[in-house]
């Protein structure tokens, strides 16, 4: 049975805007300068090239999948009542810090420029484990339009564990931290861990896979996946979050109850997306990196970037599908015939190594302008930072630092990117913190 989004709108005022503006940090010179003078200036990844013959333009063809009905109603009944978001919110045990009182560890994975107006640590207890690592990021600015989820603006943030360190039962986890940012100076978050039900509902297993990029858009969450899973994209609703009953290391059904690796809630997945052509990689469909929603599009719609290495001679590519507006099909993606999902625009960028996009559409301007964040060939994750490049099918720019003037000014470890409409913030992830910076300053940079 579907459920719909339990969520009301609100309007917005010049109280909301005085509240956002007061509790904006303004992080010092100090706190987010970080010397560039190793730093090589980045090729120009160029203007776009728009996709748009078959034989481009097929390999992004998707397939709906949807869990039945019969499979989340069975595990329901086992488990207990779905909760939604408000619950989750209520049981928040961890706080994030603002800016100024997070390490000099932390302040250093900030962009170089432009400078962010709000930053964000976590809780010691989840950086201490170096092997759990952010990467996707979205708020309530997606979800609904007016910015708020029910009551309370929310911002999301995906997780995946190292495959290769840690103890062997969390390698490959995804979880996603559920923050309160009612209050902007002392937010506070729960984590909720992403399964997959299986055996027709009677039991469910974790989602072992990197989710570096993830939409809440009206109920549903939309979070890559990659590790050579056939799907290209798993969808969840927020509605049917369910509580664990049991606190054991083991995810799924165990005696006396159902576990979630020491997790409170667990998050079946209702659906995914296949590509038609196969799994992900060099020879065929796209392997998806960052995805973001653009609400400039009739209708709205999901936008994805394809992941190839940094420095790697292989184009990437750019793409976007668009939203069903059935009210019956709340939060899915278009669909044709037999379930297909066809990309309504695609491009191929020399960008590498993206870890983040966004599509905009500035006024004025003929058509999008793309954003793309990636990793530096030249330092790696931890090392350096990355840049940020704005695209459209006439050129590129990109912010320069340092005293060579490079383009390495972006993130250290830089995660996705997500577009707040209703407060004009681009809200990403380093490898440490959470930030946000209004996307008018990042076009003043590149201008």
């Amino acid at each position: 049975m579907k459920q719909r989004g339990r969520h009301r709108r609100r309007r917005r005022g010049a109280a909301l805007r005085a509240v956002l503006a007061g509790a904006a940090l303004a992080l010092t010179a100090t706190a987010t300068l970080i010397s560039a003078s190793q730093a090589t200036v980045a090729a120009n990844p160029g203007a776009l090239r728009p996709l748009t013959s078959r034989a481009d333009t097929a390999p992004l063809r998707l397939r709906e999948h949807l869990v039945p009905a019969r499979t989340l109603n069975r595990l329901a009944a086992s488990m207990g009542r779905p909760v939604g978001v408000d619950a989750v919110l209520r049981s928040a045990d961890r706080s994030l810090r603002q800016g100024a009182g997070c390490g000099s560890e932390d302040r250093e994975t900030l962009p170089v420029a432009p400078a962010v107006t709000r930053a964000y640590c976590w809780d010691r207890a989840d950086t201490a484990d170096t092997a759990w690592q952010p990467a996707s990021v979205t708020t309530s600015g997606d979800a609904d339009d007016d910015g708020v989820w029910g009551s309370h603006r929310v911002i999301l943030t995906g997780w995946t564990h190292d495959t290769a360190t840690g103890p062997a039962a969390e390698r490959g986890l995804a979880r996603v931290a559920f923050v309160d940012a009612d209050d902007p100076r002392h937010p506070v978050y729960r984590w909720v861990l992403l399964v997959v039900p299986v055996e027709g509902g009677r039991d469910y297993r974790a989602l072992a896979s990197g989710v570096s990029g993830m939409v809440w858009y009206q109920d549903k969450l939309l979070v890559t996946t990659r590790g050579g899973s056939a799907d290209a994209l798993y969808v969840y609703d927020l509605d049917r979050i369910q509580r664990t009953t049991a606190d054991r290391a083991a995810i799924g059904r165990v005696h006396g109850g159902w576990s979630g690796g020491g997790y409170r809630y667990v998050m079946p997945a209702v659906g995914s997306y296949r590509f038609t052509a196969g799994r992900c990689g060099a020879s065929g469909p796209p392997c998806p990196a960052g995805l973001s929603l653009d609400r400039g599009t009739a209708p709205d719609s999901l936008v994805a970037a394809e992941w190839t290495a940094p420095g790697s001679e292989r184009r990437a590519r750019l793409w976007r599908y668009a939203f069903s507006t059935d009210p019956a099909r709340e939060g899915l993606l278009a669909t044709g015939a037999a379930g297909r999902v066809d990309p309504v625009e695609a491009y191929r960028t020399r960008a590498t190594g993206i870890r983040g996009v966004l599509s905009y559409r500035r006024p004025g301007a003929a058509g999008p302008s793309w954003y793309v964040g990636h990793v530096s060939a030249n330092g790696g994750d931890t090392d350096g930072h990355g840049g940020l490049w704005r695209q459209d099918r006439k050129g590129a720019k990109a912010d320069r630092c340092g005293s060579d003037a490079s383009h390495r000014c972006w993130a250290q470890g830089p995660g996705a990117l997500s577009y707040w409409q209703e407060t004009g913030e681009v809200w990403s992830l380093s490898r440490r913190m959470l930030f946000a910076l209004p996307l008018a300053a990042l076009d003043r940079t590149l201008d």
